[in-house]
């Protein structure tokens, strides 16, 4: 059965320790797509770094 498996990270070294560790035990891996957002709140600078893993059960 394939499956989807969304992460949402602020920081990109945080999503590929979560992507890493998810992958580790899945054996069949369809696709990774992965996305950036950025936005401006104030002078601030928001970055959301998002993945999605679809993947065989």
């Amino acid at each position: 059965m394939k499956r989807v498996k969304i992460f949402d990270e602020p920081h990109e070294k945080d999503l590929e320790d979560d992507i890493n560790s998810f992958i580790s035990g899945v054996d069949n891996i369809i696709d990774i797509q992965f996305r950036t957002a950025v936005s401006i709140f104030s002078e601030d600078q928001i970055y959301c770094f998002s993945a999605m893993i679809i993947y065989e059960d």
